[in-house]
């Protein structure tokens, strides 16, 4: 993502609210004591698309890359209220433009998972984003792809590699004593039942690594690990990467 710093250098009156007045020009405290420590100015960091100019007409990715085209965020919440574009959730889906020719693993060249025209999900954070013919994209590496959206209901997501899609156990309403919790103090479960797996890591030779949990196990994971998500029905998923489970319950 393109990265511009607004600093001394661009004419601070613009931005008075963003600078500090030095030390030297602060008032000393009442009781005679030594002036304040204030840093003398802060660095606005403003990150925003790369915008690809009108001449270029294809963009193709190289290697295990892919380029999405971004969902829009949505605008209104589902009671139809308007949000305002700082509240705006940023999509974490989106569809496959373009894909590199795939990566070598070992002596074995592989072709990569996605193909033009799917719909994916991928990590929240990941990726370049830019602005092609007026339109947001995404390049992203193939392994920040955390599956393929079969339907609109992320319960079909498809999980990529070492990833597991998981049915987050509903938070426990009262305590061991029997005492109501509110939504507040629930504390959120790290505990789920496993509704999809990828097809496994690739080992250095470019082999599938089994994976040794299935679809129905009960699972203990990492608790900060993973991508959340919402379903159709209300209901909480996680995807996670194989290494982020713990242990299967029984």
């Amino acid at each position: 993502m393109a990265t511009s710093h607004m600093g001394a250098g661009l004419g601070l009156r613009s931005y008075e609210g963003l600078a500090l007045r030095p030390t030297s020009a602060l008032p000393r405290p009442s009781n005679g004591g030594r002036p304040f420590s204030v840093p003398f100015r802060r660095i606005l960091t403003v990150r925003a698309a790369t915008a690809v100019a009108p001449k270029f007409s294809t963009c193709k990715p190289l290697g295990d890359r892919v380029l999405l085209k971004m969902k829009k965020a949505e605008e209104k919440t589902e009671g139809g209220i308007l949000l305002p574009s700082t509240v705006q959730n940023k999509p974490q889906s989106g569809e496959v433009v373009a894909v590199g020719d795939g990566k070598t693993v070992g002596d074995t060249k592989l072709q990569l998972s996605v193909q033009p025209g799917a719909k994916v999900v991928y990590s929240k954070y990941a990726g370049t984003e830019i602005e092609f013919h007026g339109v947001n994209h995404l390049i992203v590496k193939e392994d920040d792809i955390v599956g393929i959206l079969e339907t609109d209901d992320v319960k079909d997501l498809k999980p990529l590699y070492d990833r597991v899609l998981i049915k987050v156990a509903e938070a426990e309403e009262r305590t061991a004593g029997g005492v109501l919790l509110t939504q507040s103090a629930k504390e959120k479960p790290s505990i789920g039942t496993v509704v999809a797996v990828g097809p496994g890591a690739l080992d250095e030779e470019g082999n599938r690594n089994p994976m040794p949990v299935a679809p129905g196990n009960t699972v203990l994971y990492s608790k900060y690990a993973g991508t959340d998500f919402k379903g159709g029905d209300g209901s909480e998923y996680m995807a996670l990467r194989m290494s982020d489970v713990l242990a299967v319950l029984s």
